[in-house]
């Protein structure tokens, strides 16, 4: 391990010391708003883009949502930070998803009122991190990692804030995940490490190969329009040490129905000039793509799709899965239509 690990870790053990707000929360929200913006959308995003030339976040790519009927606007960030990846360094390769951080700026409410969430990073430390002999580290690791996030939003005027937004759950419920309520069975009962498909696998030795093929497979595909789940883009590749690479997808369909789904049965926020509330979910975006070199193989991996849906979309409310059932699996096999031929 190198002196810049021991020393990162030093620092998180420090931290575990000090029991943070979200952690001593009955609740966590998978989202946290963070920022009520007083200028518009454009300056928001025109002052977040400039902060990160300094901040010690590594910007890896960025991407314009696709509202429905472009009733709002939404843009997504994808950044890692390396001082958290340093501190992970030695867990798994198949929990890299844990170190992708993502920031939300969206036009929400009456008043399209620009706001600024994140993925919640204690969150997703919570469940990839369940089982790992580091867990209070990483864990803390995660929340300096949501402080860097904040000091970078304080470049956009207006107000910080800090509410643990929907969907909500215990570091209990975390630490288990397998979906909510009766719609685990939806989830299959299913871990997020059982929630980890096969697309396909290699060799450990042909690593860089698999990447070099996923990557042009994907450059390659022709999106459609939001009525049909085929054609997907790459917002990110990132290189996570050398045996993961995070790719980030998305596409119409995905966006379309994410956003619609969530908004369908929700009263809050929601207008005639603002009729999808469901857009402040969009930090669940992209979809993950993995390609790790695990033992003396090479697997590239996706999520079930419903299990992940779960773990962002669960406050869409019971009635909004069923009505949608079948979506999960679109999307999903979609995926390994684009991918495993190229494997």
């Amino acid at each position: 391990m190198t002196i810049r690990a021991l020393a990162a870790i030093g620092l998180a053990v420090l931290c575990v010391l000090f029991v943070s707000p979200a952690r001593s929360a009955d609740e966590i929200g998978i989202f946290e708003t963070i920022h009520e913006s007083s200028v518009s959308f454009s300056e928001a995003t025109a002052a977040i883009e400039s902060a990160l030339t300094t901040s010690g976040l590594t910007l890896h790519g960025s991407h314009v949502v696709r509202v429905p009927e472009n009733k709002h606007q939404a843009k997504i960030y994808v950044l890692t930070s390396p001082s958290y990846s340093e501190v992970a360094s030695s867990e798994s390769p198949r929990t890299v998803s844990a170190q992708v951080l993502r920031i939300a700026v969206y036009t929400w409410g009456e008043d399209q009122k620009t706001v600024v969430n994140m993925a919640n990073p204690v969150a997703h430390a919570m469940v990839y991190y369940a089982d790992s002999s580091n867990y209070d580290v990483l864990v803390s690791a995660a929340g300096a990692a949501a402080n860097e996030i904040r000091q970078l939003i304080a470049a956009v005027p207006g107000t910080a804030i800090s509410i643990q937004s929907k969907p909500l759950r215990s570091e209990k419920h975390y630490r288990k995940y397998k979906g909510d309520g009766p719609a685990r069975m939806m989830a299959r009962f299913r871990t997020w490490q059982k929630s980890q498909l096969v697309i396909g696998k290699d060799t450990a030795a042909n690593f860089d190969k698999v990447v070099e093929n996923v990557a042009a497979a994907i450059a390659a595909s022709k999106l459609a329009d939001a009525s049909e789940s085929t054609g997907w883009e790459k917002v990110v590749q990132i290189p996570l040490h050398d045996d993961a690479v995070y790719i980030g997808l998305t596409n119409p369909f995905i966006e379309d129905k994410m956003i619609r789904i969530n908004s369908r049965f929700r009263n809050d926020g929601k207008s005639d000039e603002a009729p999808y509330p469901g857009v402040d979910h969009v930090a669940a975006l992209p979809t993950d793509v993995l390609i790790v070199r695990d033992g003396d193989e090479t697997l590239v991996l996706h999520y079930g799709q419903m299990w992940r849906m779960q773990l962002y979309f669960w406050d869409s409310g019971y009635r909004a899965f069923t009505a949608n059932v079948g979506v999960p699996g679109a999307i999903g096999s979609s995926i390994e239509d684009l991918i495993e031929p190229s494997l």
